[in-house]
């Protein structure tokens, strides 16, 4: 492999890959006494917020394999996954068709529809009724 093609490799790494090598680094030296790991934070999970942004048809079998091992059916769906070595592999298959951020944790159903919900244009000063009767 000549020095172009390695280092053009490397700038195509996903931040998935290089956020779980990161991890694996930090675990590798592990406290060494039991009191050392009761002090030590607990580990707070991130996730993978994946939404697929262009469809899969037309693609090959192992592409769309990938789509639904993930749950991702129809464009503009959003699905969460914890952080792991086996989703970022699963995402470097289908980087073209997606976009991934890492968030700190996933939103349920119901959070995701408020949250696509927009603002109702206006405001209520007061309701009917009392401007009635203040005005009478």
């Amino acid at each position: 492999m000549t020095a172009g093609a390695k280092a053009q490799r490397r700038q195509y790494t996903s931040t998935a890959r290089t956020h779980f090598l990161r991890l694996e680094s930090s675990n590798r030296h592990p406290p060494h006494s039991a009191f050392q790991r009761s002090l030590s934070p607990p580990h707070k999970m991130s996730y993978f917020r994946i939404t697929l942004m262009r469809s899969g048809i037309g693609m090959p079998a192992k592409t769309q394999g990938v789509l639904k091992a993930l749950g991702l059916k129809k464009r503009m769906t959003t699905v969460y996954h914890p952080v792991s070595q086996s989703v970022a592999g699963q995402i470097m298959r289908i980087k073209e068709l997606v976009d991934v951020r890492e968030v700190k944790r996933a939103l349920t159903p119901a959070e995701q529809k408020a949250a696509r919900r927009p603002a109702p244009g206006y405001y209520v000063e007061s309701k009917a009724a009392q401007a009635m009767k203040e005005w009478e």
